[in-house]
C-alpha cells in the first residue's frame, strides 16, 4: 500500500559498482546524473518522516531540506552529499552546506569513512560531537561487517551486525537499514531496539540479489537466530 510518485527527468542517476572479495570494499563510477528535487514536488505530501537519500550532491538543494523540517521529521543518509564525480569517478569530499542542512536534520546515517570527510575528524566520537552541536539528535554510524553504533542524548548505542549465512548482494544495505530503522521509531520502539532490527533487517537483504522483499516477522525471526546462538 505504498504510493510512489516518479518525477520526469533527462536521465536517472546511474551508478556502476564494483566490489571486491570483501563485500565491505566497493568502487563506484556515475555514468549519468538525474535533475535535482524541488520544494513544490512535495506541496501537497504530508508525513510523519521524510528521509532523503540523495545519490548524488546536488539531488537535493539546501532549501528542499528547510522546507521538509517545517512539515515533518526529517532523516538523512549522508552519503550522496559526500561524493565528487570527476571523469565518472566518485571521490569522497566535503559538504560545503553541511551547517547549512544539518540543523534541519533530526535523524542522520552516514559510515566511518563518511562521518570523517563530513567533519574532517579521524576518531569517530570527535565527529560524533560535530554533527550533535550542529543539532542533529541521532546519529546512526554504520562500519559493514562491523555493525553500527547509534549515538543519541549523549550515549552510545552498539549494534552488530547479523550476516545470513551467505552474503550474497550488500548493495542498498544502508537503505535498508534505515528503512527498518525509520519503521520501527515510527511504531515508538526504543532506539537500540530499533537498532538491532534494522541491522537485522539489513543483514537479511544481503543474502539476495535485489531490495528486501520480506516481512516484519521475518526480520524478527532472523533476528531470534542470533538470540538462539
Amino acid at each position: 500500500n505504498i504510493t510512489v510518485k516518479a518525477y520526469p527527468s533527462p536521465e536517472t542517476v546511474y551508478f556502476e559498482n564494483i566490489y571486491g572479495e570483501n563485500q565491505d570494499d566497493r568502487t563506484q563510477n556515475v555514468l549519468h546524473k538525474g535533475a535535482p528535487f524541488h520544494s513544490g514536488q512535495f506541496n501537497a505530501i504530508e508525513s510523519v518522516f521524510f528521509h532523503l537519500g540523495p545519490l548524488l550532491a546536488d539531488d537535493i538543494p539546501a532549501e528542499l531540506v528547510q522546507t521538509l523540517s517545517k512539515k515533518a521529521r526529517v532523516s538523512l543518509d549522508v552519503q550522496g552529499f559526500l561524493p565528487e564525480v570527476k571523469d565518472q569517478k566518485v571521490y569522497a569530499a566535503k559538504w560545503p552546506q553541511m551547517a547549512e542542512v544539518l540543523p534541519f536534520i533530526e535523524i542522520l546515517k552516514a559510515d566511518v569513512s563518511e562521518l570523517e570527510a563530513l567533519t574532517g575528524c579521524p576518531e569517530t566520537l570527535d565527529g560524533v560531537k560535530v554533527v550533535a552541536d550542529l543539532g542533529v539528535k541521532e546519529i546512526i554510524i554504520t562500519n559493514g561487517s562491523q555493525g553500527s553504533v547509534i549515538y543519541a542524548d549523549g550515549y552510545s548505542y552498539a549494534i552488530p551486525a547479523y550476516p545470513p549465512d551467505e552474503i550474497i548482494d550488500a548493495t542498498g544495505c544502508g537503505d535498508t537499514y534505515m528503512a527498518g530503522y525509520l519503521f520501527q521509531r515510527f511504531k515508538g520502539t526504543n532506539i537500540e531496539e530499533a537498532g538491532h532490527f534494522a541491522a537485522a533487517m539489513a543483514g537479511l537483504k544481503t543474502a539476495k540479489t535485489g531490495p528486501f522483499t520480506g516481512t516484519e516477522q521475518d526480520v524478527l525471526a532472523f533476528l531470534n537466530t542470533f538470540a538462539t546462538l
